[in-house]
């Protein structure tokens, strides 16, 4: 065992670990960064496909005190994000301190609030505060049907390039946007393109008045009323989903995150794109729909998302709703004092906290990061927590109390989630309580 308890550990070296990383090290606060990659980027180095390009703006997604360069694109691709997180690290020298192809296996509480953390080489430390930014894109979600498959099988998560659709009949199970980017791409180069969605989806152009979209979506335009704008411009743009073959969305729009995407609804009006309901079961290469249809296919790629998991966290310190962690304004572990979660985020216009998604960075800047840490110690009462839609638009370093009173910006029962039980660490260990 050695002891680092006045250190943090960071797990994780993608957008998010970046950020959190850059706003510690501009305040002094020492940390360990840990990523079981050989490259920094997360998920940009090591999951997106080569065609991948952002959904959101480069001015919404960038690191607010870290421009995008200005000859981006408004949507940046893969390479692109790529170098510009490898040019935000160089910037704050924060390679130096990431240990590369180093997991962590194990993450548990100690006394007086630290956390222990155990390394895959067998060395366990002790740690002041740990920060997870392991991000939610690398556990694959698949469903289960009645039957076999004997095609190819492939999620999207290993999806790479065209050459895997080419000369092929494929049918892409999903309706996010992983599912709509590579039905367009089976579209082109394979052999039949489909698309099977089990509920309907809201399908946003990625531009609106030679803007984008996501760029419209302000915190503080009241969210029915954007909600019924946008829906008579797709109205009006797209007409009805069901002249596309989609199913209606039942839910209310921003209740669910929408796809953004240009060309899904072009590839369908052009009938490169079949659009199906529900898959009901499987037979060798048939695949029968709930609506009785049935067709024959050579691949199925599921696009159905990622589940969010902890698994080097002991048991019982994070409750789950359903596949998602319960977490406190999107990053504290009720109960326990010293453990945060960056990078698990949706997007949406505004939430309930007044977050802004983030799109690619998941809504975590480095100002969420220091609004949370700060010289050692958790926030005392008093002194200002981030809002995140505000630690988005603050920059690293400058003023560490430019945002709001935790104890008059988080609900009610997040306040009362927030105070620790007996036992679990209920001091930060600076030794003060910040909320009471």
């Amino acid at each position: 065992m050695t002891a680092h308890d006045q250190r943090v550990a960071i797990l994780g070296a993608g957008f998010a670990g970046l950020g959190v990383a850059a706003a510690l090290r501009r305040h002094g606060i020492v940390y360990d960064q840990f990523e079981a990659n050989d490259d920094l980027g997360g998920t940009w180095y090591r999951g997106a496909y080569a065609s991948a390009h952002m959904i959101t703006s480069k001015k919404t997604t960038a690191y607010a005190d870290f421009p995008m360069p200005p000859e981006y694109p408004h949507f940046p691709s893969r390479e692109q994000v790529l170098e510009y997180l490898r040019a935000f690290a160089e910037h704050h020298s924060l390679r130096e301190s990431i240990a590369f192809r180093t997991r962590v296996t194990r993450v548990e509480p100690a006394s007086n609030g630290a956390w222990d953390v155990a390394l895959e080489n067998g060395v366990t430390r002790r740690y002041g505060a740990v920060v997870i930014a392991n991000g939610q894109h690398w556990s694959p979600r698949f469903p289960a049907y009645d039957g076999e498959f004997e095609g190819e099988i492939l999620h999207s998560g290993s999806y790479r390039d065209h050459r895997v659709l080419e000369g092929k009949r494929v049918l892409v199970v999903g309706g996010g946007n992983s599912a709509a980017d590579i039905a367009v791409e089976a579209a082109r180069a394979g052999r039949a393109s489909h698309l099977s969605m089990r509920r309907g989806t809201w399908i946003l152009p990625k531009t609106l008045f030679g803007r984008p979209t996501v760029e419209l979506l302000r915190p503080w335009i009241p969210v029915p009323l954007l909600r019924m704008g946008m829906k008579l411009l797709l109205r009006v743009a797209h007409g009805s989903y069901a002249s596309y073959g989609l199913q209606q969305p039942q839910d209310r729009l921003f209740d669910r995150d929408p796809t953004i995407n240009d060309q899904l609804l072009y590839w369908l009006r052009h009938g490169r794109i079949v659009a199906h309901p529900a898959i009901r079961r499987v037979d060798g290469r048939m695949v029968e729909f709930v609506d009785g249809r049935r067709d024959e296919f050579d691949l199925l790629c599921f696009a159905t998302g990622f589940t969010p998991s902890f698994p080097f966290l002991a048991d019982g310190v994070v409750s789950w709703r359903g596949e998602d962690p319960k977490l406190a304004a999107g990053m504290f572990v009720p109960g326990f004092r010293n453990l945060y979660v960056f990078g698990i985020g949706k997007l949406r216009p505004v939430n309930r906290y007044g977050q802004r998604g983030g799109g690619t960075a998941g809504g975590v800047h480095s100002g969420a990061a220091r609004a949370a840490l700060r010289s050692g110690r958790v926030v005392p009462q008093g002194r200002r927590l981030a809002r995140p839609h505000e630690a988005g638009r603050s920059r690293a370093g400058d003023g560490a109390d430019r945002t709001l009173y935790a104890n008059r910006s988080l609900a009610p029962q997040d306040r009362a989630d927030l105070r620790s039980p007996p036992g679990r660490g209920s001091r930060p260990f600076g030794g003060r309580r910040w909320l009471r």
